[in-house]
Order: C-alpha cells, then sequence, then structure tokens
C-alpha cells in the first residue's frame, strides 16, 4: 500500500519511539513518573523496580524517604490514574529507600 504524500516527521517519530520503548510496566512507570511527581519530586526519588505490584523509588536522602513515605497513599493514586489509561493493573505499594536518583 502507499501512501498518498509523506506524512510528517513528528507522526513518524512519535510512532518509532513508541515501538522502541519497553513494555514493562517499570518503564511505563518510569515514563510518567516525571509528571505525576512534578519536578521537584522527580528531582529527589525515581522508580527502580517493580515486582508484584510493589514499586520502589531510590530517593536521594533519608529526608526525602520519609516526606514521600508521607505522600505515598497521593502519589500512588495519581500513578495508577496515569497507568490506567494505558490498561494496566494498579501498583498495590509503594516502597522508598535512599540510594542513586536517575533523572
Amino acid at each position: 500500500m502507499r501512501r498518498a504524500a509523506p506524512r510528517p516527521f513528528e507522526t513518524a517519530l512519535k510512532d518509532a519511539a513508541r515501538r522502541a520503548a519497553p513494555a514493562g510496566l517499570l518503564a511505563r512507570v518510569q515514563a510518567c513518573w516525571p509528571e505525576v511527581a512534578g519536578p521537584a519530586l522527580a528531582a529527589e526519588a525515581s522508580p527502580v523496580s517493580e515486582h508484584v505490584g510493589k514499586l520502589t523509588l531510590n530517593c536521594r536522602s533519608a529526608m526525602w524517604a520519609q516526606e514521600l513515605e508521607l505522600l505515598a497513599p497521593d502519589l500512588l493514586k495519581r500513578l495508577n490514574a496515569a497507568l490506567a489509561d494505558e490498561g494496566v493493573a494498579p501498583l498495590k505499594a509503594l516502597r522508598f529507600r535512599v540510594g542513586p536518583v536517575v533523572p
């Protein structure tokens, strides 16, 4: 099948990026984390692993881990709302630990 006209580069790039993205739950969480958490929290914590619905996030310090523990119910709700658009099973819990943060 031939196209009548070339498609826009932006459309081709978006399609290629979507096909190249890892299909796992962790990859989807990592992709939506900056938007869900906001720039300040995303700079201080990053999702690093997921196992049986439990998401582990590394935080820059124990203070941030404690702060995020207090925000966990709201963050979990917002993450699950963002993931629901993609038809992904909801996360059950968030776990915070001190470790290297990947921007």
